[in-house]
């Protein structure tokens, strides 16, 4: 059975997600999308004790922020019909994962993701982890793209078992080659930082560059069939129109 990410995501409010984005990943290991979503909400009565207060001036920087990505990526990712650029990239677990090696076996779902600490982005993630069984049925596999470091990718798999590579573009050129790539700003990461958030812990010293969320339907000729990539980070594609895609091939 599948599970659309659009109605998991629903299960947090916009609140929720503000509050729970600058909490720690490790906080969240869920058996479930739904377990998941309710850890989540558990957390909320005990950082409103302590978290922090967003002023004006940091809303103003936030949506100037979004507004300057709007205007930078206004229609992100690479598009269906084109050849879907190689890469080779190493996994959670130091292995070298090549895209046309995986493509031999089968088509790639591919997704790109901000990192651990994002929860809409492990909300996903564990939405694909309950559907693994479902893409393997058209011979399909996940690989899911981030610039978070090894060791955190690690950490991830690990915690939350993850049945499919995780990959590490630390030099963000699998995210430029997709077209998904963007920068923070300084004044940004220095907000994010200031309310608990400190991307270079997950990306690495100077790492402030993040893909908008993308995911890519490969064929085994390596050829994009299905794209779906906006700079609203809470648009995701679902398991649902995965699989629907993957059935068209």
């Amino acid at each position: 059975m599948y599970l659309p990410i659009k109605r998991v995501t629903s299960l947090l409010s916009l609140s929720v997600f503000m509050a729970i984005t600058f909490y720690s990943a490790n906080s969240f290991a869920a058996e479930s999308i739904e377990s998941f979503a309710e850890k989540a909400k558990e957390n909320i009565a005990q950082m409103k004790k302590k978290r922090t207060i967003w002023t004006d001036a940091d809303r103003e920087i936030m949506k100037a922020a979004e507004e300057q990505l709007a205007n930078d990526l206004p229609n992100p990712g690479l598009k269906a019909g084109n050849k879907a650029p190689n890469f080779a990239l190493k996994n959670a677990f130091g292995e070298t994962i090549e895209l046309t090696k995986e493509l031999s076996k089968g088509p790639v779902v591919l997704i790109f993701y901000r990192g651990a600490w994002c929860p809409y982005c492990n909300l996903h993630l564990h939405a694909l982890k309950e559907n693994v069984a479902e893409f393997a049925k058209y011979g399909a596999q996940v690989i899911a793209i981030t610039p978070q470091s090894p060791d955190k990718s690690a950490e991830q798999v690990k915690k939350d078992g993850f049945a499919f590579q995780v990959l590490s573009d630390s030099s963000a050129r699998v995210m430029k080659d997709y077209q998904l790539y963007f920068e923070l700003p300084a004044d940004l990461m220095r907000i994010y930082k200031e309310h608990g958030l400190d991307v270079e812990e997950f990306n690495g010293k100077g790492g402030n560059g993040l893909p908008t969320p993308g995911a890519f339907i490969i064929d085994q000729q390596g050829v994009i069939r299905t794209m779906q990539a906006e700079v609203d980070y809470k648009s995701r594609m679902s398991p649902e129109d995965i699989i629907a895609a993957l059935a068209e091939l």
